[in-house]
């Protein structure tokens, strides 16, 4: 198993933690960064424009993904040249329906012929895929998110779908294939394997890869060590 330091799949951070965010542009594993309203919200974020600002401050000029969370299309679209136009490193999320199931197809192409770098998102299957390829196809550089972890949840194993995307994007050397919502550091390891671009890694399991290749009999002392250390300080007496 390669060392964390020699994958070639690259890691995006994602979060809202201004103050991890900050800590993680330090680290020169770390690609680039995606964060997402759901994100912002758990983290307390209140004022979208001011909180996005203050991360480009810390991000520099590594791509950094903010979402639209606007409903209708031409809203969308509007969030989207304005989200746009606060630095050149920035990618706009785009979700590949609205909340009725409304394709995003018309938006994806206006955006494109625009210009505007996106980062399309919430795709579980190789049909989104390809239509966000069809529709980006003449644009800028930009991103393709399939959320393989939320396809491993429903009991499918994500690899040949997710093999599937790469080669349907392919053809298109402007698009990147992101392995979004991974679960565990053996995604980090799979993503790479199959050769995608990219994987977002929320701030929890970013604490995580430093055990990747670990030896095994030395983490099962460490666990033997943690279960006798917490039962010695809880107390325990029979």
């Amino acid at each position: 198993m390669r060392p964390l330091s020699e994958l070639h799949v690259k890691i995006f951070a994602d979060g809202a933690d201004l103050d991890r965010i900050a800590e993680l542009t330090c680290n020169p594993l770390i690609k680039g960064f995606t964060t997402n309203p759901t994100l912002m919200r758990a983290a307390g974020v209140v004022d979208y424009e001011p909180f996005a600002r203050r991360v480009l401050e810390r991000t520099g000029d590594r791509p950094i993904s903010f979402e639209v969370f606007a409903d209708d299309f031409a809203e969308m679209e509007r969030q989207a040249r304005l989200i746009s136009a606060w630095g050149p490193s920035i990618y706009v999320k785009i979700p590949i329906s609205n909340t009725s199931g409304a394709s995003s197809e018309r938006l994806l192409r206006r955006l494109a012929a625009q210009g505007v770098r996106v980062n399309v998102t919430a795709l579980l299957t190789v049909d989104q895929v390809r239509l966000a390829a069809d529709c980006l196809a003449g644009g800028p550089h930009s991103f393709v998110s399939v959320f393989a972890g939320r396809i491993a949840d429903t009991g499918r194993d994500p690899i040949p779908p997710m093999r599937e995307a790469l080669d349907a994007l392919a053809p298109h050397s402007h698009l990147e294939l992101i392995w979004a919502s991974p679960r565990e550091v053996l995604n980090v390891v799979q993503a790479d394997d199959i050769g995608c671009d990219v994987i977002t890694v929320t701030h929890d399991l970013l604490k995580k890869l430093p055990t990747l290749g670990r030896d095994l009999t030395e983490l099962s002392l460490d666990t033997v060590r943690m279960f006798h250390r917490d039962a010695s300080a809880a107390g325990y007496t029979l």
